[in-house]
């Protein structure tokens, strides 16, 4: 099992998970137009270092609790790995952006 980036994310550019994951399988993509970040499947080791570092809480523990964006991830793994070897990592925040807890209420 690995862990999966939910379609919370979608539209997000967030990318505090990208930079503790110790196999980097945390890739940006632009799905339905919009920027998305997915887990490859074939790459994490399940280590757990990014749930925690996520501010809106779109990254589920397993693919058990989300199915159908696990499924949407392994199929879009291979465009995201080469999408970001062209547009670059994901910022780890976005620019002007406030730090949100998971429930994404403001940090003061």
């Amino acid at each position: 099992m690995t862990h999966v980036i939910t379609q919370k994310c979608l539209g997000e550019r967030y990318g505090d998970c990208v930079a503790v994951c110790p196999v980097e399988c945390i890739h940006p993509i632009e799905h339905e137009g919009k920027p998305f970040m997915i887990i490859d499947p074939q790459v994490c080791i399940d280590c757990g270092v990014c749930l925690p570092e996520c501010p809106i809480g779109a990254i589920v523990a397993s693919e058990g609790e989300a199915p159908s964006d696990a499924a949407l991830a392994a199929s879009l793994a291979p465009q995201a790995v080469e999408y970001e070897k062209t547009h670059g990592k994901a910022p780890t925040r976005p620019p002007n952006d406030p730090p949100r807890r998971p429930d994404n209420k403001l940090v003061r």
